[in-house]
């Protein structure tokens, strides 16, 4: 009697977290018209989960369900379908290989917490895992990094340096655990507009570097360091662009914040605390203030994309 084939995975779930930029400075544009970025990622306790399923070959398609998914586009231009197109193009066999990939979002859609790079990052490993390909640590992130400068870091997870325009990441030395609150807005905002507000602000804007007294607050593990040295360049942008967003991070600092900064490209505002007692309050009064639409608190760092069924 003939053995049965191997059975066919169902799927495989992969989740991944947000990031936030507890420093980010943005040089001048290069040639290329990318931004040269210092910054230093935080994973943070938001999560993301994408679930890829066999699909017929060259058969992609996304599905979207959870926080801002009518924001999500649901062709090509989705990061995680991209993801996988390229999995399959150089690990393939392309033209045997499809996927149905169904995102479920806690992450903010243009919110400065790398959403949409998530997903990719999340995408690659799923697919990588469900059709049983041969690809180190080392070629998913060449690939990550083809895909956006947030996407290599959304794989590794924890704390890092960024360099090159994000995409080159380090793991950082950084003691302790942090609490944050973060304070989702009412309206996204569009990374390419930012920068490009950016560069009419500051058009000769200097070579950047991460600031010292930020990688020896991590080092030291003390929050209260930490939140001394929070800093972004994008935040002048994001505070031109929506000027209700000062409203946000003086109101946290005033309820007791160790400090504050807008993540990213904005316009979730990002408040350190000291501890989890802490982060419950400031959630409270940021609440009763109305000054967002949503809060969550999280902590960092946590572990990159993985598996998770």
């Amino acid at each position: 009697m003939a053995s049965s084939p191997p059975p066919v995975p169902a799927g495989v779930r992969v989740r991944v977290p947000a990031k936030i930029n507890l420093a980010l400075k943005v040089g001048a544009p290069r040639a290329d018209g990318y931004h040269p970025l210092a910054t230093v990622y935080q994973a943070v306790s938001v999560y993301d989960e994408v679930h890829a399923a066999w699909a017929d070959p060259d058969e992609f398609e996304v599905v979207v369900s959870g926080e801002g998914a009518d924001q999500v586009p649901l062709d090509d231009s989705n990061l995680a379908v991209r993801a996988a197109k390229l999995l399959a193009r150089r690990h393939g066999p392309y033209d045997s290989l499809g996927a149905k990939l169904s995102i479920k979002k806690s992450i903010p859609v243009a919110g400065g917490l790398a959403g949409g790079s998530a997903n990719g990052a999340a995408a690659l490993l799923a697919c990588a895992v469900l059709w049983d390909l041969d690809v180190t640590p080392e070629g998913l992130h060449a690939l990550a990094a083809e895909l956006g400068s947030d996407v290599p870091f959304a794989l590794l997870g924890g704390t890092a340096v960024g360099s090159g325009r994000g995409e080159e990441v380090a793991p950082a030395l950084a003691r302790g655990t942090y609490h944050w609150v973060l304070a989702f807005g009412y309206h996204g905002l569009s990374t390419a507009t930012v920068y490009r507000r950016y560069d009419e602000l500051r058009p000769r804007a200097a070579p950047p570097q991460v600031p010292a007294d930020l990688m020896n607050a991590l080092r030291s593990g003390d929050p209260k360091r930490l939140g001394r040295a929070l800093v972004n360049d994008l935040e002048p942008v994001a505070l031109d662009l929506q000027p209700r967003l000062r409203t946000v991070l003086q109101a946290g600092l005033e309820y007791g914040a160790l400090g504050a900064l807008v993540s990213g490209s904005g316009p979730t505002c990002a408040f350190l605390v000291d501890g989890e007692s802490a982060a419950v309050d400031l959630s409270v009064s940021l609440s009763a203030e109305g000054v967002c639409r949503a809060v969550r608190h999280a902590t960092g760092p946590v572990a990159g994309a993985r598996v998770v069924n």
